[in-house]
This record gives structure tokens, C-alpha cells and sequence, in this order.
């Protein structure tokens, strides 16, 4: 049977393999999504999101529905023998700023992401297919096959797996995961409704002499509680509704019918582990299927996520503007480095080692030691290249506005300088907040490239990693690109 064909084939509809779908539809790239399941992951499982991710989605057009549908964390309450005793911050509070406009997380349980994330696909034009299981996958040198236990296969230039933990390209491909076991105990997870308890606090009911940790929090935007309960290390998991139903009875004050509903259950044990690549070919992993965090810290989606995001803009540039296939290399030599630090630090938040803070909201990371980053200021001062570009509202712009599409950005801070004829959004601003005179060019994924104190170089530079020449045609591709 002959393959149908597509530029990108993209194994996975969870949170990296939409958010990859729509920032390849907005460039204009063939990319077909292909899901095993029925329909989308029905749980709340990742519910936290990230003032990183928060900034990710606004460019990729979701913000706004993802801000309505969610809410903040809200206060922890710790009960002991039906009373309240206390009450605990679930992390450290921030204040959004002008160059961090998103201060604090979000929480949206996962399911509605992945709605949120699956409707913006479909109105770019973007598809996918559900109930197709990857059963092999073969490559050669100008693209991948993909076979489905139930339909044809499929062709294409690249394949992404974003498949989850048990990823079968990954397996197919032969790669490796390392890690370790974080908490030897089984851990419940479902969303249920309940009556009895406000939805003002996560409700915290805490390990004593009959029962294990057992806290409920109210999932913002829904009439759902999401709980989690540990067990004790080789305890079966009861997940039928009257398990769950008695597991919040015998650790709560709460009565079995109380507990009106439940709406999805699923246990695990807590563990990390890395891909030992993220590369093989023209096959690429990302989000589950490379890395695996401990729920603790929310780590796991927004750092899945931001794998889509790092390599939309390589794949666009490859199969779309002409640069060099070298550029898809630094994926596997950007993103690993940041998952190993991740998965460190959720593992830590898990541990009680440190709190959620400002290592989990990710606004720090970035890629100063990448191939791509050039700094070539004498005395760099303020934000550097491979550093993310901070928003600013300076001089009647806004710079997440002017980042904001699937365009390079050159910013001209405090200096008359006449950069290279690049199709990229030009901004020219003040010294202002952290941006030091000089000339900067960001990555249309929200980072730092190349800094100087003027344009010199800079057009070698843009040449060596694809950046566009402009022309007629390429200014109307980013009129078009940026109106999306």
C-alpha cells in the first residue's frame, strides 16, 4: 500500500504534540497529527501551568482561552481529626512585572488544555487523527514511514514522537531512558465531585498512625476536585469508584457518599527518567516520551511544551525558509540540558528539598551555552544572548506584541544602528528596563540569538542559521504570519 505523505507526522496529541501541531500550522508547514486513543486524555493530571508556558501560549494564540478557563492556586488547608488546624502556601507568591507579565502559575486540568490546545489546531487547519496506533516505524534518508495496526501507513519528511512515557517510536527506535525511582509508594490520582468541602482551599489531610497523605484540590474552572492519596510501597491500587470513594472516607471526615462522582482515576509511581537522546535520524522525541518528572513542582507539561516550541521554529526553517538541515541539531543540544535540570528539580520539590518558587516557573531558563547564541558585546550589561527576551512597554510598544507570530524580531535598544536586510519584525526602542544599548535579534521562540553594540556581524550570523533575506515576498509572508 502506497504512504500517504506529509512534511511533519507528529505520533501524540497530548500537550507537546498540539502545541508543535499549531506552531507548525502557523508556518505554513504539512503536519499531521496521529493519536492512539479515541479521543483526547480525559484526566487533569498536568494542572499546572507555568508563567513560561503562560507566555508560550500567547503567542500561540491560546492565552486568552486558557486564562478564562483556568484560575490561580489557591491557599493550602491542613485538616486533622475533622478540624482545621492550619493553613500552608502551596509556593512562593510573585508579582507579575513589566517584563514578566505572568508572575504566578495558572491552574487548568490537563483535559481542558488539551481541548483548548486541539480547537486552536483545528481552526489553523491543522488535523488529527484519532484511534491510529504506531506499531513500527522505518526511516532511510529521505523521510520516515510510519505503520498503524489498523490503517495505512504514512509518510513523511520528519517524525516527532511525543507518544508519552511509554513511547512506542522511542522503544521502536531503540533509545534508552535512565533514571530512578523518586517514591517507591503507588500514588491515586482521579477526578471526583464532592460535596462537603469549599472550593477556596486545597484541602491537605496529612499522613497519621491508619492512613497516608491524602489532599484534594479544587480544579479551577470545573465542579471537580482533583485527589491524590499515597500508598503504602506494594499496595494494590484500588481505582474502582467505591475504592476511591473509601480511601477518601478512611483519611478524611468526609462519609463514602459524599463523594458524588468519579470522573477518571489512575495510579502511579513516582519516578524521572531521560531519554539518552532526543534524536535519531529524522525521528525527534519530546515532551513524555524523552523525559518523566514527578508530578511535584509542575514540571512535566509546561517543560513538554516548550520541546514543541523549541522545535517548530527549527523544523519551519528547514522545510520552509531554506536553512540548512544542521539547524535541527540543536534541539537535542538545547532542550536535554534543560530537561536533566528539570527533572532534578521536581524530583527535589517532590523530596521537600526546596519549595516551588522561581526555579519552577521557568522564566530563568535558557540557552546561553548553545551553538545558536552569539554574544558579541565587549561588556554585555542587562539581558544576553541565549537569554529569554523579557517584555517591555517602552515607547508605545509592547515587545511580547512585536515577539509575538513565527517571526525573528530585531530590536535596535538606544542606537541608530541600520541592521541587515532580514525578514524579521523591527523594533526600535530606548534603553529600557533590562535592555542595554545595542542590537539584538530573538529567536522567533522568545529567546536571544545574537547581541552586539551595533549591526556588525550580524548578517553573517543570520545567514549561518537561516534567518530570511528580505524581500517582497518574504514581507508579505510576515504580514500574513503576524495577523495569524
Amino acid at each position: 500500500m502506497e504512504a500517504a505523505h506529509t512534511d511533519v507526522l507528529i505520533v501524540g496529541a497530548g500537550p507537546a504534540g498540539l502545541a508543535l501541531g499549531i506552531d507548525l500550522a502557523r508556518r505554513g508547514v504539512g503536519a499531521l497529527v496521529v493519536e492512539r486513543g479515541d479521543g483526547l486524555f480525559p484526566g487533569s493530571r498536568g494542572k499546572g501551568l507555568q508563567p513560561r508556558t503562560l507566555e508560550v501560549f500567547d503567542d500561540l494564540g491560546v492565552l486568552d482561552a486558557v486564562l478564562a478557563a483556568g484560575g490561580t492556586y489557591p491557599m493550602g488547608m491542613i485538616w486533622r481529626d475533622g478540624r482545621r488546624v492550619g493553613e500552608h502556601a502551596m509556593s512562593d507568591p510573585a508579582e507579575a512585572t513589566e517584563d514578566s507579565p505572568y508572575g504566578e502559575g495558572r491552574m487548568l486540568p490537563q483535559w481542558r488544555t488539551l481541548e483548548i490546545l486541539s480547537a486552536r489546531l483545528a481552526e489553523l487547519g491543522g488535523t488529527v487523527l484519532h484511534g491510529r496506533e504506531v506499531v513500527g516505524v522505518e526511516q532511510d534518508t529521505d523521510g520516515v514511514t510510519a505503520r498503524f495496526a489498523a490503517h495505512g501507513p504514512l509518510r513523511a519528511r520528519y517524525l516527532v514522537a511525543a507518544d508519552g512515557g511509554r513511547s512506542t517510536v522511542r522503544r521502536a527506535l531503540g533509545i534508552g531512558m535512565t533514571g530512578e525511582t523518586v517514591d517507591p509508594s503507588p500514588t491515586l490520582v482521579a477526578d471526583v465531585r464532592i460535596s462537603g468541602l469549599d472550593r477556596d482551599h486545597w484541602h491537605i489531610f496529612p499522613p497519621h498512625a491508619d492512613a497516608d497523605l491524602l489532599a484534594v484540590c479544587p480544579l479551577a474552572g470545573t465542579e471537580d476536585f482533583q485527589v491524590m492519596a499515597r500508598f503504602p510501597e506494594g499496595t494494590a491500587v484500588d481505582l474502582s469508584p467505591d475504592g476511591i470513594r473509601g480511601t477518601i472516607a478512611a483519611r478524611t471526615h468526609l462519609a463514602p457518599e459524599d463523594v458524588t462522582e468519579v470522573r477518571w482515576a489512575s495510579d502511579f509511581r513516582p519516578r524521572t527518567a531521560l531519554a539518552d537522546r532526543f534524536r535519531d535520524g529524522r525521528v525527534f522525541l519530546a515532551g513524555d516520551a524523552a523525559h518523566l518528572h514527578s508530578p511535584a513542582g509542575g514540571q512535566g507539561l509546561n517543560t513538554s511544551v516548550q520541546d514543541a516550541y523549541n522545535l517548530g521554529w527549527k523544523l519551519g526553517a528547514v522545510l520552509r525558509d531554506g536553512a540548512e538541515p544542521g539547524l535541527l541539531d540543536t534541539y537535542e543540544a538545547e532542550r536535554r540540558p534543560v530537561a536533566a535540570d528539570m527533572l532534578e528539580l521536581s524530583t527535589r520539590v517532590h523530596r521537600g528539598e526546596v519549595r516551588r518558587g522561581a526555579a519552577t516557573r521557568q522564566l530563568g531558563l535558557g540557552y546561553r551555552e548553545s551553538a545558536l547564541t552569539r554574544e558579541t558585546r565587549e561588556s554585555p550589561d542587562g539581558v544576553r544572548a541565549g537569554d529569554r527576551a523579557p517584555d517591555a512597554a517602552v515607547a508605545g510598544v509592547r515587545l511580547f506584541d512585536a515577539f509575538r507570530g513565527p517571526h525573528w524580531t530585531l530590536l535596535a535598544v538606544g542606537t541608530d544602528a541600520e541592521p541587515p536586510p532580514l525578514a524579521a519584525c523591527v523594533v526600535r526602542i530606548p534603553a529600557h528596563g533590562a535592555y542595554a544599548p545595542g542590537v539584538f535579534l530573538v529567536r522567533p521562540d522568545g529567546y536571544v540569538a545574537w547581541a552586539g553594540d551595533s549591526a556588525a556581524g550580524l548578517a553573517e550570523y543570520a545567514a549561518q542559521v537561516g534567518v530570511p533575506r528580505r524581500t517582497d515576498r518574504a514581507n508579505h509572508a510576515l504580514q500574513a504570519l503576524q495577523s495569524l
